[in-house]
């Protein structure tokens, strides 16, 4: 079969989709698999074993243009199967319009009437972890073309080859922008995009930083988007000891690349949180207003800090009242963890390459 994956559309999720399409390898393994996605997510998917093709595309303002165009390309690939990630509306009319005689998607935003298998929404789907609800799609898709059950009988794989050519480029950029190779190297997330009730204090991961290399001799670099970039500047202005500062500077890409060789990944609940430990990195993410239990990274790599304050999860962007969640978390706490996390992440990571 030929067979197409229509993609997530934020890295986070991006990177939770991973066991599904390894598993989709593995019932498939003599069939071509094409990821359909938007085109920043070819950097993270670039390296990947389990697909053969990564089909990419950019939304425009005209979202039946956007619908018209990427259904044109899907028919010319004449593909049998469709599997769709997103539970929005045009990519059901997509995979309908590019004459994919079979098409796979959980039954939401009232496009049932699109898909030959509408999946029902799994009641469990709160309570799980996200990478889950995909491999949920999967199994359906087993259930029905080879008459199995094997797809959640094992633990999700959530692992992301990196390149040794993308790792040495890392290397080059780390050491170009200061970095002292011989020395054990945080990289640190400030920023969401999205939220800024998922933000840890600045100022805490200014003292965190000052103390990882006063305390440790580390490295320290902070990664982000531009969008980040506000944010990670107010942690530059707040250091004693400047970090090095990426934010902004580099595309997915190099960050992919550079958070596979760095020695620990510190950050707020943001994407970056999610490809850390995927590559094999070691990775603290501190998780205030959003729920671990269905988004934390899904990888023995990645531990949580979180306060059980009653509030939380409550999934809000902003704060209504003092961001307790997140204010209650100190510095010693996330030093602590990370130091704990670098007595044993350096031998792993020389172990590991």
């Amino acid at each position: 079969m030929r067979i197409v994956v229509r993609g997530t559309n934020w890295i986070g999720d991006a990177v939770m989709t991973v066991p599904a399409l390894r598993e989709l390898r593995r019932i498939f393994p003599d069939s071509e698999i094409v990821l359909h996605t938007r085109s920043w997510a070819e950097r993270l998917f670039r390296d990947a074993s389990f697909v053969d093709e990564i089909l990419t595309f950019d939304s425009t303002e005209s979202t039946l243009k956007d619908v018209l165009e990427q259904a044109r390309v899907l028919r010319e690939k004449q593909f049998d199967l469709a599997i769709l990630f997103p539970n929005s509306f045009a990519s059901a009319l997509t995979a309908r319009f590019g004459g994919i005689p079979h098409r796979f998607g959980y039954s939401r935003e009232g496009r049932r009437i699109f898909l030959t298998h509408p999946i029902k929404i799994p009641e469990w789907k709160a309570k799980r972890h996200e990478v889950y609800y995909y491999l949920n799609l999967i199994a359906s898709v087993e259930q029905e073309f080879l008459g199995t059950q094997t797809v959640l009988e094992s633990e999700p794989d959530s692992t992301l080859e990196v390149s040794p050519d993308r790792r040495a480029r890392a290397l080059q950029i780390l050491k170009e922008s200061g970095a002292d190779l011989s020395r054990k190297t945080v990289a640190i997330g400030a920023g969401s995009t999205n939220s800024r009730a998922k933000r840890w204090l600045p100022e805490r991961f200014a003292e965190l930083n000052d103390r990882l290399q006063r305390e440790l001799g580390a490295n320290v670099i902070l990664l982000g988007s531009p969008d980040e970039a506000k944010v990670s500047n107010k942690v530059m202005e707040k250091s004693v000891f400047k970090p090095i500062r990426l934010t902004g500077r580099t595309d997915l890409d190099d960050a992919v690349s550079i958070l596979a060789e760095v020695d620990l990944l510190i950050s707020n609940d943001m994407g970056l949180a999610h490809i850390a430990p995927a590559t094999g990195t070691d990775t603290i993410v501190i998780f205030g207003p959003t729920n671990p239990e269905t988004t934390r990274p899904f990888s023995p790599h990645a531990d949580i800090i979180r306060k059980g304050v009653e509030c939380s999860p409550c999934m809000l962007r902003d704060c209504p009242i003092d961001h307790r969640c997140m204010t209650w978390i100190t510095t010693d706490e996330v030093f602590d963890a990370a130091a704990a996390r670098l007595t044993n992440s350096v031998a792993a990571k020389a172990t590991r390459n």
